[in-house]
C-alpha cells in the first residue's frame, strides 16, 4: 500500500466540490460540465477566504522589510566581501525585529498542497472512473461524463487523444493555459510596478519571478487537466482584485502606488473643502507684535525698591528744582 500524505486534503478538496454541486447540480443539472466548473470556482473562494490570514502577514511582512531596508543596506556595505557574515547579521536584524521573509510566500506555499490535491482528484480519480477522496461511484461517472465545449474536465492538453473531441480539447486547454499564463503575468506585474519601492533590495529577485512563473505555468499547463486549469485562473483572478484593493487602497510607502494615493487623498480633501487642500495651505506668519518701550521710573519707585540708582542726569528743566538728598 502506497502511503499518500495528500490523502486527508483530497478528502478535504472532494468534500468541497461535492458540497457546491449538490447546490450548481440541482440548477443546471446533475451531469452539467458547467454545474462541477462552478463547484471548483467555489472551491477557490473557499480556500482564498481561509488564506485571508496569511495574505495579511504577506503584506504586514512586506511593510517590515520596507523598513528595514536602511539597516539592510548597511549590513549590505558593512560586510560586502564576507557573504557568510552577511547572512548572519541579516537573521540576526529579522529576528531582533521579528520579521520573517518568507511571509510573503506563504499563500503561494499553503495553496501549492491544494493544487494538487485537486489534481490527484481529477486526474486519478474522475479521470479513471474510480471513486477518490469522499466522492461516491455515482458522483465520479457524473464528473466524468461531464463536458465544457464538448470537453470532459480530467481532459489535459497533452492527453486529448484520450478524449471525444481531440481538437476541441487542444483549442480549450490552450485557450484556458495561455490566460493562466497572462493573469500570473499581470499579477506579478502590478505588484512589481505599482507596490515595490525602486530602492527595494528584493526588486531584481522579483523581476526575474516575474517571468519564470509564467514560463513555468506554460511549460507544465499542458499536462494539467481542465478542471486544474480552471482552478488556477480563478485564483488569479481572486488575487488580481485582491491585488487591486490592496494597491489602491493600502498601498506601501515609498512607491508609485502610495504617491497615487496621497494625490488622491489630497483631492479628496479638496472637494470637501472647496477646492482646495487645508493640508496645502501654509499657515499664516505671526503678526509683529509692537516693541514695548522701556518706561523710567520715578525717585518715589526707586526708594520702594530700596535701591541706591544713580541720579539720572539733570536737565535744563530741573534747573529749579530743589535737590534730593
Amino acid at each position: 500500500m502506497t502511503l499518500n500524505p495528500l490523502s486527508w486534503l483530497e478528502s478535504i478538496v472532494s468534500w468541497i466540490l461535492v458540497q457546491f454541486h449538490v447546490v450548481f447540480g440541482a440548477l443546471l443539472g446533475q451531469d452539467s460540465g458547467w454545474a462541477w466548473a462552478l463547484s471548483i470556482v467555489g472551491l477557490v473562494i473557499v480556500i482564498r477566504i481561509a488564506l485571508i490570514p496569511l495574505f495579511v502577514r504577506q503584506i504586514k511582512s512586506q511593510r517590515n522589510l520596507q523598513i528595514l531596508q536602511p539597516r539592510m543596506k548597511e549590513i549590505q556595505a558593512k560586510y560586502a566581501g564576507d557573504r557568510e557574515r552577511q547572512s548572519q547579521e541579516m537573521m540576526a536584524l529579522y529576528k531582533e525585529t521579528g520579521t520573517n521573509p518568507l511571509a510573503s510566500c506563504l499563500p503561494i506555499l499553503a495553496q501549492a498542497p491544494i493544487f494538487f490535491a485537486l489534481f490527484r482528484v481529477l486526474n486519478y480519480g474522475v479521470a479513471k472512473g474510480i471513486p477518490y477522496g469522499v466522492m461516491t461511484q455515482e458522483q465520479v461517472d457524473s464528473a466524468y461524463h461531464s463536458t465544457i465545449f464538448g470537453v470532459p474536465l480530467w481532459a489535459t492538453f497533452t492527453g486529448a487523444d484520450l478524449t471525444p473531441n481531440q481538437a476541441a480539447t487542444h483549442v480549450v486547454t490552450a485557450v484556458l493555459i495561455v490566460l493562466m499564463t497572462i493573469t500570473t503575468f499581470t499579477t506579478q506585474r502590478q505588484l512589481i510596478v505599482k507596490n515595490t519601492a525602486r530602492d527595494n533590495p528584493m526588486a531584481q529577485q522579483q523581476r526575474i519571478l516575474l517571468y519564470v512563473f509564467p514560463i513555468f505555468f506554460a511549460v507544465t499547463g499542458i499536462n494539467f487537466p481542465v478542471g486544474v486549469l480552471i482552478y488556477w485562473l480563478t485564483t488569479n483572478l481572486w488575487s488580481m482584485g485582491q491585488q487591486f484593493y490592496v494597491i489602491r487602497n493600502n498601498p506601501q510607502p515609498g512607491t508609485p502606488a502610495y504617491t497615487a494615493w496621497e494625490e488622491r487623498q489630497a483631492a479628496r480633501r479638496a472637494r470637501r473643502h472647496g477646492g482646495v487642500d487645508p493640508e496645502a495651505i501654509a499657515p499664516p506668519p505671526a503678526a509683529p507684535q509692537p516693541r514695548q518701550q522701556p518706561q523710567r521710573q520715578t525717585r518715589s519707585q526707586r526708594k520702594k525698591q530700596g535701591g541706591s540708582a544713580p541720579t539720572p542726569p539733570r536737565t535744563d528743566g530741573d534747573a529749579g528744582a530743589d535737590p534730593q538728598t
